[in-house]
C-alpha cells in the first residue's frame, strides 16, 4: 500500500492502492504511520508520490458510504490526524503530484512544503462542492495560505479543478515536470533545501509553518461533528449516491471526494 524508496537522505513514500489511490482508512493510517516513522529513521526529507497518471483520487467514497456515523467519525478523525502529521512534520515534505489529484488528494499536497505536478491532461483542486461536500475551514486555511484568500474563495466555492498550467499560475503548485520526472524534480528540490545550514533552515521553516501547525494542535477541537452533519445530510447523500452509481457504470471522471 505504501512503497518506500531511499534517495540518499530523502525517503519517497509512494501510494500504491490500485486503481486510484483512494483514501480509505487503511491507506490513511499507513500514510500517517510512515510519515511519523520517517524522521525517527534518519530521513531528513520526505517525498510523497503516487503512480503515473494518478496521485490520489481522494476519499474512497463508495466505501465511506457504507459506514454509519460512528464509523465516519473515526475515519474523519483519522484523516484530520494525517493532515496534522503533515502540517507538523519536523522534516520537509514534498508532494510529487504524479497525475490527477482531486479533493482529498489535493489536500495531501497542500499540507506539504512544496508541490511538483506532472504536465499533461491532469487536474488538481478541492472539488468537494461539486460532490455535495463542504470543505472544513482547517483545510480551507491550507489553501488560503498557498494561493491567497480571494483566489481560494473562488476555487472553493466553485469546486473548480485546475489544469497543471492553471495550478502553477495560481500558486497551487510550485513547478511542473514531465510525468516521468515528477519524482526526480521533487527529490532534487528537497536535496537543494537540505543542502542549506540545517539548524537555520529548520528553525525558519518551523516559524513559517507555525500557523498551519497551530490549527491542528488540538484534534478534538476540529469540526468533525459539523462535517458529519453535512455528510449525512439529504443533499450530500443524494449527490454522493449518484456519483457512486456513475462510477460503477464506468463513468469515472475525476470527481471523487
Amino acid at each position: 500500500m505504501i512503497e518506500t524508496t531511499i534517495h540518499d537522505s530523502v525517503l519517497e513514500l509512494r501510494m500504491n492502492r490500485p486503481p486510484v489511490n483512494a483514501l480509505d482508512p487503511t491507506l490513511v493510517a499507513a500514510l500517517r504511520e510512515h510519515l511519523e516513522k520517517a524522521p525517527c529513521e534518519s530521513a531528513r526529507g520526505i517525498v510523497l508520490s503516487g503512480q503515473q497518471g494518478m496521485f490520489s483520487a481522494g476519499l474512497d467514497v463508495p466505501f465511506l458510504l457504507t459506514l454509519d456515523r460512528d464509523g465516519m467519525r473515526e475515519y474523519w478523525r483519522g484523516f484530520f490526524a494525517l493532515c496534522a502529521t503533515l502540517a507538523r512534520s519536523p522534516v520537509p515534505v514534498t508532494a510529487a503530484i504524479t497525475g490527477h489529484s482531486p479533493a482529498g488528494g489535493a489536500v495531501l499536497a497542500l499540507f506539504c512544503d512544496y508541490r511538483v505536478m506532472a504536465r499533461g491532461p491532469f487536474r488538481i483542486g478541492l472539488n468537494e462542492v461539486q460532490v455535495g461536500l463542504t470543505v472544513p475551514d482547517c483545510i480551507q486555511m491550507a489553501l488560503r495560505r498557498v494561493v491567497g484568500p480571494y483566489r481560494a474563495e473562488r476555487l472553493l466555492v466553485a469546486g473548480r479543478m485546475l489544469t497543471g498550467e492553471e495550478a502553477l499560475e495560481a500558486g497551487f503548485v510550485d513547478e511542473l515536470a514531465p510525468v516521468d520526472e515528477t519524482v526526480t524534480r521533487a527529490v532534487h528540490w528537497m536535496h537543494e533545501l537540505l543542502a542549506l545550514p540545517p539548524r537555520a533552515m529548520l528553525a525558519t521553516r518551523a516559524m513559517a509553518r507555525a500557523d498551519l501547525a497551530a490549527v491542528f494542535e488540538d484534534l478534538d477541537a476540529l469540526p468533525v461533528e459539523d462535517f458529519l452533519d453535512g455528510w449525512f445530510g439529504e443533499e450530500t447523500q443524494s449527490v454522493l449516491q449518484a456519483l457512486v452509481a456513475k462510477l460503477k457504470s464506468g463513468g469515472r471522471n475525476g470527481k471523487p471526494g
